[in-house]
This record gives C-alpha cells, sequence and structure tokens, in this order.
C-alpha cells in the first residue's frame, strides 16, 4: 500500500510549521540520512511518478521512500526550505529561480526528468483562430508561469510581446493584440476550472492532465519541447545534494523503467527529458 499523504493548501501550510519547529527541537535533522526519504510532489503526475518509482524500483534500490502530494506551487518548496520534507518535485529552473529570488530560500535542482507542455484549452471552441474579438483567456498568476503562457500565445499570433521581455513578460508587456483579447489571473491550480467561464485558458500541464484533458490531443495550442527551459525536476535545499539517498532517488526517476512509464501511461501528454 503506497505511504502517500494528500494535504490542502491551509493544511499544509500548518503543517509545514509543525514539523519545521519539530526539526529545529530534535537537532541538525538535514543531516540524517537514515530515515525514509520525503518527497513533496503536485498529484499529476509527479506524484504519479514517484509512487511507480516507490511501487517497482525503490525496494530493490534499498531507498525507503515517502510521497506527498501538494495541491500548490508553494509549499513543496517552502517545506523543503525548512525541513519538513527532504526533496520535492514539481517545478522548472525559471519557477524555481523566482521563487528563490523573491523569497530567499536556497533550493536547487539535482536532476531533471520530463516536460509538462503547457497548453491552451477552451470549452466554447475548437481552435484558437474561433476566439472571437474581446474573448477573454485566463491565465496563470504566478510571474514564471503568466510569462511562459504569455510566450504560448505569442507564438501562435494571437498577441505580440515587447522584445526581450522573457521570463518576466505580463500583460502591460503586450504590444499588439488583434483580437482585443481580455486577460484574467488566476492561480495556476483554478485554470482548469474556470474554463467553464472564461473563453479559454492556459493550463499548466500536470493540471490539465488531472482534469482528464489530453494536451497532446485537446489543447489548441501546445508548448513545443524543443529547447524548452521548462523541464521538471527533482529538488532540495542546498547542501543536500550529496544524500545518498536523493541520489538514489535521481538514478531511479533517470532509469529506462521510468522513461518507459512516462511514455505508456501519457502519450506524448509528459515526455521524459533524458
Amino acid at each position: 500500500m503506497r505511504n502517500t499523504a494528500k494535504f490542502t493548501t491551509a493544511a499544509l501550510a500548518a503543517g509545514a510549521l509543525t514539523l519545521g519547529l519539530t526539526a529545529c527541537g530534535s537537532g541538525d535533522s538535514a543531516s540524517d540520512t537514515s530515515g525514509p526519504l520525503v518527497v513533496a510532489a503536485s498529484p499529476t503526475p509527479h506524484a504519479e511518478i514517484l509512487n511507480y518509482v516507490k511501487d517497482n524500483l525503490a525496494e530493490k534500490a534499498g531507498l525507503d521512500l515517502e510521497v506527498k502530494e501538494f495541491q500548490d506551487y508553494i509549499v513543496p518548496n517552502t517545506a523543503t526550505e525548512d525541513g519538513s520534507v527532504d526533496a520535492n518535485y514539481f517545478q522548472n529552473q525559471p519557477y524555481l529561480d523566482d521563487f528563490n529570488k523573491k523569497r530567499g530560500t536556497h533550493i536547487v535542482p539535482v536532476v531533471t526528468v520530463h516536460l509538462e507542455p503547457l497548453g491552451l484549452y477552451s470549452h466554447k471552441v475548437k481552435s484558437a483562430d474561433e476566439l472571437k474579438s474581446g474573448a477573454t483567456v485566463a491565465l496563470p498568476n504566478d510571474a514564471v508561469n503568466e510569462a511562459r503562457a504569455l510566450k504560448l500565445l505569442a507564438d501562435d499570433k494571437l498577441i505580440t510581446l515587447k522584445d526581450g521581455v522573457g521570463n518576466e513578460a505580463t500583460p502591460q508587456d503586450i504590444v499588439g493584440n488583434p483580437k482585443k483579447l481580455k486577460f484574467k489571473e488566476v492561480e495556476a491550480a483554478q485554470t482548469v476550472r474556470s474554463l467553464d467561464d472564461v473563453d479559454a485558458a492556459v493550463v499548466n500541464g500536470n493540471y490539465a492532465i488531472s482534469a482528464d484533458l489530453k494536451p497532446a490531443t485537446e489543447a489548441l495550442v501546445l508548448e513545443s519541447a524543443k529547447n524548452s527551459p521548462y523541464g521538471n525536476f527533482l529538488a532540495v535545499k542546498e547542501g543536500n545534494e550529496d544524500d545518498p539517498r536523493v541520489k538514489k532517488l535521481a538514478k531511479l526517476l533517470t532509469s529506462a523503467e521510468v522513461k518507459k512509464f512516462i511514455q505508456d501511461k501519457y502519450a506524448g501528454s509528459v515526455i521524459a527529458s533524458f
């Protein structure tokens, strides 16, 4: 039976604080590598991939793996920073760079595992060309994913962005908008739920899959995997990269068995990066 815990954001925040205080009161927990490796992950596909490793590969490799499912993009990093968990698996490099800068955390990547293409979805139209003038598009409101979403729309010629805005683009950086699109900024996890209220939404791959959307076939516009900086990786607090448990997990996550699992289960909606 899987040892997987699911949490709401509020419960996680409280739990992370409690666990962090416990760790502080019990000595240098970061140096204790004798217990299970506790990894925070988004439910889909990250926790699914980790649970495949747990159920099929970890025991043979001598790894005691515990997976905790997080429903947001904040607590996994703060919990890793304060020692409530040992590692996390849910994010890409631009997001982590922005998070560390704004929050003063010290999270570092260990190994890149997969890419989830960002996509534009709609319950109201069958193609991006069918979006009417003045249509409303929901965007994830965290800085990196919003910029990534705007770049996706720009690559499909729905909008034009200022030159050089990169990973800091916001709707204010739109210099061309032939369809006069309006933008609704919501939490990344809410973009799928907004589909009934807006004309289209840019949705992160993990949330699309969780909602039974099929990025490879149902996205109006889909992010290219070629030369993408958005691969998702296993991450730890700086200084814990050499934890032998982390090294074991990194090796398992980039094994031929995991690559086949990703290919078979996600059929192109998630792409192995190794």
